[in-house]
């Protein structure tokens, strides 16, 4: 089983990534980028503030990468896709419509 296993990855690895090559798989792996580069955004910023913090450019790049992913998942008809970026990225906005009414409030104030 586990030799048969071996003997077809590469045929498994050239399916998904050579004979199924095309546009939408490029923007897929695109919103991968800019999805996960939000991890490693607010890793630099954590760093630097010597504590775990989460700045405002780590919801933006969530819903850029969220939206993009999401766009992907219909195209491709990925339907755990469409559902959990549906629901991450509402969850993003609403995080964002929270830190801006902060904002508003602590000005006022």
């Amino acid at each position: 089983m586990l030799i048969q296993l071996a003997e077809d990855l590469p045929a498994y690895f050239y399916d998904v990534f050579v004979t199924r090559f095309d546009f939408w798989l490029v923007f897929g792996i695109g919103a991968q980028l800019v999805f996960g580069s939000r991890f490693i955004l607010q890793w630099i910023a954590s760093e630097r503030a010597g504590k775990s913090v989460m700045p405002l450019s780590f919801w933006f790049l969530s819903i850029i990468g969220g939206l993009m992913t999401l766009v992907y998942g219909f195209v491709r008809r990925e339907p755990v896709i469409i559902i959990g970026q549906g629901l991450s990225t509402f969850i993003y906005l609403r995080n964002l419509a929270l830190i801006f009414r902060e904002r508003r409030r602590a000005r006022r104030a």
